[in-house]
């Protein structure tokens, strides 16, 4: 069945089955906003990948309430609410999002601390991105993709760059070595390593700290910011594949070989489009040795460079995908509202909105 068929299928049977059944058990009529948020839940089913570990068992009905909470969320990302407490909030005045979440009266919502500790469980269980691999296996694997979009965005953290270890600056001889004497070999540099690294230890050697970044902007001009970058891959109906967090300071072009390896991994397709920050010799080869077509914007380096071929460049206009994908997080789905510290929970705090703009976008692409 075709992806649009198959997405249609479910939302008509959502439409058909679960609106009317809501619309009988619940105090009022759904709004289209909480149509919106029922059909991203159950085209995500988020609640099916909540960790059912010994130590939520042990007391009674937290596994119930941990999929509520986990529900609760993703309605986070979708409605932009900037807080926790704002989450709450809703959740306790508004029964029509009460129930969609799971909770069935008002007293059954937890209190902040325990929002806090379930979202400290679903990110070191990694809940956000077994949802999204989920979804991109299930709706994406079947699929032949045209292209691949790839790109970075600033993520605001809110705690204070980490100290970077200062370097003892090592005074070298000039000139050649005299006879006998033995020089200590140049460290090969991190692209030419990952080519035939292992995909875990290039993810695990990237950097994941608060620091400092510096990024030009769609005018050209230099932006700082304290936080992160989410690097993501983007197909050509603009559904994110794939997604890397890590310091704000790492060069775009840093992340470009794990999420290539990442997102081949997970799908078929043909063509790696990047700007001129990924212009870089083991990138294209480690495009080529993957099967796909890498076309990249020449870094001119002081140098005059060839202009694309036609059709190549008519193939690089459509990765305003990725640039879209990354205004729709920040602006729609909860990107610029990260309020948590740490690598692993910040990450969690987006993949909730990646999963949520991922369903959305289905919906939109079905036509439906």
């Amino acid at each position: 069945m075709k992806l649009k068929k198959r997405i249609s299928w479910l939302i008509r049977r959502v439409q058909r089955s679960l609106f009317p059944h809501l619309d009988e058990c619940l105090s009022s009529p759904l709004t289209d906003w909480e149509k919106r948020l029922v059909k991203i839940l159950e085209l995500t089913l988020v609640e099916k990948y909540v960790p059912k570990s010994v130590a939520t068992q042990r007391f009674g009905r937290k596994i119930k309430e941990r999929e509520a909470i986990a529900r609760s969320y993703v309605a986070k990302a979708v409605y932009k609410y900037p807080h926790t407490s704002s989450l709450i909030h809703a959740l306790r005045t508004t029964p029509n999002l009460r129930s969609i979440c799971g909770f069935s009266r008002c007293s059954d919502v937890p209190s902040e601390a325990t929002f806090s500790r379930a979202f400290a469980e679903f990110a070191a269980s990694g809940l956000g991105k077994l949802v999204h691999d989920a979804l991109v296996k299930e709706h994406m694997s079947p699929e032949l993709i045209g292209h691949i979009s790839r790109d970075s965005t600033a993520i605001q953290g809110r705690e204070k760059p980490a100290r970077k270890p200062k370097r003892l600056k090592v005074q070298k001889k000039k000139g050649r070595p005299a006879k006998g004497e033995e020089r200590e070999a140049v460290p090969a540099k991190r692209l030419d390593v990952q080519l035939g690294q292992p995909l875990e230890d290039s993810l695990a050697e990237l950097p994941t700290a608060c620091d400092r970044g510096v990024k030009k902007n769609a005018k050209g001009f230099a932006e700082t910011w304290n936080g992160y970058k989410l690097h993501v891959d983007v197909n050509d109906c603009g559904l994110p594949i794939s997604a890397i967090l890590t310091s704000a300071s790492l060069h775009d072009s840093q992340a470009a070989i794990p999420l290539m390896k990442m997102t081949s991994g997970k799908i078929t397709y043909c063509y790696d489009l990047m700007d001129a920050a990924y212009d870089a010799k083991p990138i294209w080869e480690a495009s080529r040795e993957l099967g796909h077509v890498p076309i990249i914007d020449r870094n001119p380096r002081s140098k005059e460079t060839a202009p694309m071929a036609p059709h190549e460049a008519a193939r690089y206009n459509e990765r305003t995908a990725v640039e879209r994908f990354n205004s729709s997080l920040k602006d729609s789905f909860g990107g610029r509202n990260v309020m948590v510290k740490g690598a692993a929970k910040v990450f969690q705090h987006l993949m909730f909105g990646v999963v949520a703009l991922f369903a959305d976008q289905l919906i939109k692409v079905a036509g439906v």
